[in-house]
């Protein structure tokens, strides 16, 4: 099953994109799952936004929208990114657009993998996930 990347209203998509699936399927497998297919989809605030109120019901921007569709044992799903906000989370916690990119493709990949950031419990433990994975590929360039 494929991990595949897509891009909606802009240009943008990631660089090194077999190394970025390695990584995924690495993440996946350390969670006890196997790999589906994963949709990532690079887009901007306006569509997210379009989704976010259509299928959540939510008016406001949001970084990511993931749409889990995974089985027992089989991880799949669609992951929508809004460069848009990525750019402006870069600014806000002062971190490079690349670091922030392969956080919320992680981020998006751990709801798949059944994390929560509901509360603020969750969003600690979700925050020590990204930054587990994130060690892993702390040198790959997608911008």
């Amino acid at each position: 099953m494929p991990i595949i990347f897509s891009n909606h209203h802009i240009s943008y998509l990631p660089k090194n994109r077999s190394v970025i699936r390695e990584w995924i399927v690495r993440i996946i497998e350390e969670a006890g799952f196997q790999q589906g297919e994963i949709s990532i989809v690079f887009t901007n605030d306006d569509y997210l936004l379009d989704l976010n109120k259509k299928y959540l019901n939510h008016d406001y921007f949001t970084d990511i929208l993931t749409f889990d569709y995974s089985g027992e044992c089989i991880l799949s799903g669609d992951i929508f990114i809004s460069y848009d906000r990525a750019v402006e989370n870069a600014k806000k916690y002062n971190v490079s657009l690349n670091n922030e990119m392969k956080r919320l493709i992680i981020h998006g990949i751990l709801h798949l993998c059944g994390y929560s950031d509901a509360d603020t419990m969750s969003k600690e433990r979700m925050r020590m996930k990204e930054d587990e994975g994130l060690t892993l590929v702390k040198d790959l360039l997608i911008i």
